[in-house]
């Protein structure tokens, strides 16, 4: 078996370490990104929900761009929410400015009762293109 091919955005490291994971394993052409939320640099979760969220897509742009990847390769999206009810509007609206043209990626949106702190993360697999 092959070592992990972790990938990681510019910054933000030292989360990534205390909370012993990866921000993404790329494992041949397929990008398998960890769930982003809407924290802060310090790791805090952003109190306003909808700047949350920005912040969550935010977060995974970058992670996504790390690996030399953009929304456009993404095939592969769950999302988790604490109040899916009272939070899907505010969530589409952010989420139709990113995801581009169609064909979209599938997507499985699922109502959670505790994310340590935070309202939404968002998680993604995504086809690295062949010339990255």
């Amino acid at each position: 078996m092959s070592k992990r091919d972790a990938v990681f955005p510019a910054g933000r490291q030292a989360l990534y370490e205390i909370n012993r994971y990866s921000a993404a394993i790329r494992s041949g052409d397929l990008l398998f990104v960890s769930g982003q939320v809407g924290s802060r640099d310090d790791g805090s979760p952003e109190p306003d929900f909808e700047k949350q969220v920005q912040l969550a897509f935010s977060n995974l742009t970058a992670v996504l761009n790390a690996a030399g990847c953009t929304f456009d390769d993404v095939v592969d999206v769950t999302s988790f929410h604490t109040d899916p009810a009272n939070q899907f509007e505010t969530v589409n609206a952010i989420r139709f400015k990113v995801i581009g043209n169609p064909p979209y990626p599938n997507w499985t949106a699922v109502g959670v009762n505790w994310l340590a702190g935070f309202d939404f993360e968002i998680k993604v697999i995504a086809r690295i293109p062949q010339d990255v």
